[in-house]
C-alpha cells in the first residue's frame, strides 16, 4: 500500500471527480466520493485477507473507487478499462475492469431483477468481486444504521433483510483466496447489523 500511496491517491481523485461529473450524491449531504472512500478503505484494511500478489493490490482498490462507474457515472467497460491503464498494466487493467463489470447491476424494474442470479454469478466468477461486493455492503450498511432519516431506516430493513441471501449469493466456495470473503468483514458486518 505505501510502495502505490501516489497511484492509489490518483485513482481516489479521479474516481471523485467522475462521479461529480455527473452531479451523483451519497445520502443528502455528501459527494459521491464520500461512500466510495468508505468502500476503498474496508478494502484497504482486510485486503490481506484476499489480495494473493503485490500486482493485484492496484486493482483491487481500482475497483473499490470505480464499483458503480458502469452503473451510476455513465461509464462503458471500455471506458473502465481505459481509466485503469493510466496506473495499470494490460492485465491489471483487465482485471480492474472485470471488478468493476461484476458490480454493475443488471437491467431491471426492481431491486431484485437488478441483482438476480446472473448478477450474483459475474460476482462469484470474478477475482475480487465477492470482497468488493462485500466492502461496498458493508459501507452503505455502517452508513444507513449510523444516521437517522427516512431513507436510511428503510434500507436498514432492507439490508437485513437480504443479508442471508446476500452473503450466500456472493460466496463463491472457492479456496482460491482472491474469491474469498474475509473473515473479519464477516464479522464486522455481523456485529454492525446485532448491534444496530
Amino acid at each position: 500500500m505505501d510502495r502505490h500511496a501516489q497511484t492509489i491517491e490518483q485513482m481516489k481523485q479521479a474516481a471523485h471527480e467522475l462521479h461529480d461529473s455527473v452531479n451523483q450524491r451519497y445520502g443528502k449531504n455528501h459527494p459521491y466520493g464520500f461512500h466510495l472512500d468508505m468502500v476503498a478503505e474496508v478494502v484497504s484494511r482486510y485486503g490481506h485477507e484476499a489480495c494473493a500478489a503485490e500486482e493485484d493490490v492496484l486493482p483491487l482498490l481500482f475497483g473499490a473507487y470505480f464499483h458503480d462507474s458502469i452503473e451510476d457515472a455513465r461509464l462503458t467497460y471500455n471506458d473502465v478499462k481505459r481509466t485503469a491503464t493510466q496506473w495499470m498494466d494490460d492485465r491489471q487493467a483487465l482485471m480492474a475492469a472485470e471488478i468493476v463489470y461484476a458490480l454493475t447491476n443488471d437491467k431491471g424494474r426492481t431491486r431484485a431483477e437488478r441483482a438476480g442470479e446472473h448478477y450474483y454469478q459475474g460476482i462469484r466468477l470474478t477475482p475480487y468481486a465477492p470482497m468488493v461486493k462485500l466492502a461496498d455492503r458493508l459501507a452503505n450498511t455502517s452508513y444507513s444504521f449510523s444516521t437517522d432519516d427516512g431513507t436510511n431506516n428503510q434500507m436498514k430493513k432492507v439490508y437485513a433483510e437480504e443479508m442471508p441471501h446476500f452473503l450466500e449469493a456472493i460466496d463463491a466456495k472457492s479456496s482460491d483466496r482472491r474469491y474469498a470473503l474475509p473473515q473479519e468483514m464477516l464479522d464486522a458486518l455481523e456485529t454492525l447489523m446485532r448491534d444496530s
